[in-house]
């Protein structure tokens, strides 16, 4: 009976080894994993230099008038933002007004920017109509399907700097930081919302 006990622990100490190997193999492999989507989902970013060179490309205007309004977006939200939408649009309001806007989404992960619209209603003390470019930086997407929803703007977020006018919208963990350049533009939306689609929709919605 104590050599059957003992070469049952034996063979259960020499088998051992070879059930903690592959346990070891599959927690590092998982281990590994874990490191590479947080070191893509990182890479996925783009960079202040990409970001200015884009934005000031678009909007006409120059690195340094561009500067300070990304390094606050850069203060609030941080340094690497994961798309950035760069489109024109038109609004126009008496208290309570309309935006309308179209243009390109840019992910690190798409083949190609695809086309994005968006509108939606604006509550502010201004009055007239503009259009201007829109260059918007957008954090916490890895998905550009997530994008084409309803994004509110975040109350007491317009500011000016450099000329440029800029509020934040939030939609969960998504914030869409869009930087206005153009004659008359109006900050109202901010306390609003943009609904982004794929393509055109008139009803603001």
């Amino acid at each position: 009976m104590e050599r059957r006990h003992f070469l049952m622990g034996a063979a259960a100490t020499a088998a051992t080894p070879l059930i903690a190997s592959p346990l070891q193999a599959l927690a590092q492999t998982g281990a590994a994993s874990s490191s590479s989507a947080s070191q893509s989902r990182t890479a996925e970013g783009y960079q202040r230099d990409e970001i200015l060179r884009a934005g000031s490309d678009f909007l006409g205007v120059t690195v340094e008038a561009l500067g300070g309004a990304i390094e606050k977006i850069f203060s609030d939200y941080g340094d690497r933002p994961t798309a950035y939408i760069a489109g024109e649009e038109v609004s126009g309001a008496i208290a309570v007004g309309l935006r309308y806007g179209k243009g390109l989404v840019h992910m690190k992960a798409l083949p190609s920017p695809e086309k994005i619209f968006w509108r939606g209603p604006s509550v502010g003390f201004d009055t007239g109509g503009n259009a201007s470019r829109v260059f918007s930086l957008v954090y916490g997407l890895y998905d550009v399907e997530k994008i084409y929803q309803r994004f509110p703007g975040v109350d007491g977020s317009a500011y000016f700097i450099g000329g440029l006018g800029v509020n934040y919208q939030r939609s969960d963990d998504t914030i869409v930081a869009p930087i206005r350049a153009g004659v008359g533009f109006r900050l109202g939306a901010n306390i609003g919302y943009l609904a982004y689609s794929k393509s055109r929709k008139w009803f603001p919605a």
